[in-house]
Parts: structure tokens; sequence; C-alpha cells
């Protein structure tokens, strides 16, 4: 399982990302002030696409956002201390398959389970083959939570063990304990989002297209798995397009994860690919890629963005990061802070808009 695999690893994202472990010391301040302002530019300019100008004055959290911290090398070395401050119920089961069917809720110590707090699922990422629910997207998990939201991280089932669609069932079967339980953890079910990077992007995609699809929820067919909000970050959305991947992605695909030959069975690499699920009706997506990823480039984001809009999907966002590599946000620097950020903003547009949206809160309003 070396080779495609190995590039999602842990060890190799922190070697991969030493210079950006350094980014915040004196040597290389200036380069990532540079880093930081383009990527800035980048994300201002998607959230303002998607949602308006007027999209900061439209943010909307359970918690009040702490602006000072926003856009700073301060904010950068307090978002690596931010989970100590979120207290986290560990390995709470949602489904038989033990281990693969594990799952963390993250809230603020102060949340009840009365208050109906949104809520966001991150799928790990790993190559299909990882799925470990702990020490991926931390930033942007404690952020999320200093904001008042419940975020929940998951296990899956793993390749080669498994194959697909395993993957993709155990996330929707996730979704359905959510609906089902995130209440008792002061969570509203009704105000779903889902995150992941790389093959976690992959699932979370798919999930978000594929919603209430019988095929893919076997057992649990009458559970809503609606989800009303997605944030991948640098996924694969075309598992047939050999010319946009990694040349030992495929190979590595038909080996381990589906089973299959691309030649020998399109039909369910097609399936698979949440470019071929795009639909009016989809959720609003912020779609994140970096311009250097060598593992998926970007040119998958490109076409599945182009793909959601010509299907006439209402909210899509798309932020293309100057000389971000795969896993960008796995270190904390200033420019995954400021991607933080603009997620956390995208969210807080989109959980408004949920809220003004619903028929009680109208009423009350006249």
């Amino acid at each position: 399982m070396a080779g495609w695999a190995l590039t999602e690893f842990p060890l190799r994202v922190l070697t991969g990302h030493a210079l950006s472990a350094v980014d915040v010391s004196h040597v290389h301040r200036y380069t990532n002030h540079l880093a930081g302002q383009r990527a800035d530019l980048v994300l201002r300019e998607a959230l303002t696409e998607v949602h308006g100008e007027d999209y900061a004055d439209r943010v909307a959290h359970p918690v009040t956002d702490p602006a000072a911290r926003r856009h700073s090398v301060a904010g950068v070395l307090y978002a690596a201390q931010r989970s100590r401050y979120a207290a986290v119920t560990r390995n709470v089961s949602y489904g038989p398959g033990g281990r693969d069917h594990l799952l963390d809720i993250w809230r603020r110590p102060d949340v009840t389970p009365d208050q109906r707090a949104p809520v966001l699922l991150q799928i790990p990422g790993g190559a299909w083959a990882i799925s470990e629910k702990r020490g991926q997207a931390v930033p942007l998990l404690s952020r999320m939570v200093e904001l008042g939201w419940i975020c929940v991280t998951i296990n899956y089932s793993r390749s080669p063990r498994s194959a697909w669609p395993a993957h993709i069932v155990d996330v929707k079967r996730a979704i359905a304990w959510l609906r089902e339980n995130i209440a008792d953890y002061g969570g509203d079910p009704n105000f779903i989002a889902i995150t992941g990077g790389s093959a976690g992007a992959h699932i979370g995609s798919l999930a978000a297209l594929t919603a209430n699809d019988p095929q893919l929820q076997p057992g649990f067919e009458g559970v809503d798995t609606r989800v009303q909000a997605a944030v991948p970050y640098y996924g694969a959305y075309d598992l047939t397009d050999q010319d946009n991947m990694c040349e030992l992605m495929l190979p590595f695909l038909e080996r381990f994860v589906m089973r299959a030959r691309l030649a020998d069975a399109p039909a369910l690499y097609r399936a698979a690919s949440p470019i071929v699920h795009v639909h009016r009706d989809a959720p609003p997506f912020f779609v994140l890629h970096g311009r250097n990823d060598a593992v998926i480039p970007y040119t998958q984001a490109r076409a599945f963005v182009e793909a959601l809009r010509d299907a006439g999907a209402p909210r899509v966002g798309h932020a293309e990061l100057p000389n971000a590599h795969h896993a960008f946000d796995t270190v904390a620097t200033v420019r995954s802070q400021l991607v933080c950020d603009a997620v956390s903003d995208f969210l807080g547009v989109t959980y408004a808009e949920h809220r003004a949206s619903l028929p009680e809160l109208v009423h009350s309003a006249g």
C-alpha cells in the first residue's frame, strides 16, 4: 500500500510541509505574510461570489466571533491551542462495525442539550485506508466549537479490508445517527454541514449529493440523510478522469478500494464520482483546493465546481489557493487560519439563511 496511499499519511504531510511548520518563525515570516495575503484575497472573492458583498454582515453563529484574533500570527498561535478548550466525548458507537463505527463529539463545555447548535460532521482523509477520526482538521473543528457549533469526527470502513461502497454507506449511517441522536448532545439535527479533506472530501461530497439514495443506506432507507452544507478540501470528484489524478491513484483504487479495474467496471467508478451526481437541489458548497496539489490536481475541483453551477446548484463557492499543496490545512499557518475563518464565515451565512427560512422564525419575526 505504498505510493499513492503514503501521500496522505500524517508522516508525509508533516515532512512534506516542513517549511509550512516554520512559516511563523522570523526566517519565513515575510513569505508567510505574502502567502496569507494571496489566500485572503482569493477567499474573500470566493465568499463574495457565493454570498454577496455584504456576506460579513450576515454571518451568524451561536457564539459571538472573537474577531480580534482573526487574520494574524497571534491567531495562528492561539488556534494551535484552541482544542484544549473543547469538551470531547470520545468513541460513541454509531453502528455495528466496532472500531470502524465510532465517532467523537466536540462541543463547548457550556453547551446544554436544549441549545440545538448547528452541527459540522468531519470525514477524515487517508486514501480510503486510514479514516482515523483523531488528528485531522483540528484548527477548523476547534474554531467551530469556539463559535458554538457541535463538531463530530468519525471512523469508517477502511480499504483494503472493506471495498467500495462500504465507505459511503458508513458516512450515511453516521448522518442518520446524527439525525436521530445529536439533539441529546445539544446539536440541531436539522442543520448538519459536512466537511473533509482528500478521500474525506470525495466521500463527503458524494454524501451531500446523494441524500436519501436507498442503495447507499441499506437497512436505514427511511432516515433523512440530507445535509445543509458541504465544504470539501482538495478532493477527488471524478474517479474516471485519469488525466487529472496522481499516476498512482487509479492503480491504488483498482487494487485496494474498488477491487475492480476501471476498464472492466466503468459504471462502478462513475457511480462513486460526485461530479456525476450534481443537481440543482444540491446544498451550498464551498470547494477549496491548492494550486500546487500534486496528489489531486486543482483541475478536479474546477471541473466539479463548473458541473455544480451548470446543473443549477444555487450556492457554489470555489477558492483555488495559490502555492498551496495537498493537505495544506494540516499545519497551523496564517494561510490555514485564513481558510478556517473563511469556512466559518461561509457556514455562518449558510446557517443564518437556514434559520431565516424556518416558518416559525419567519412568523415570529413578522
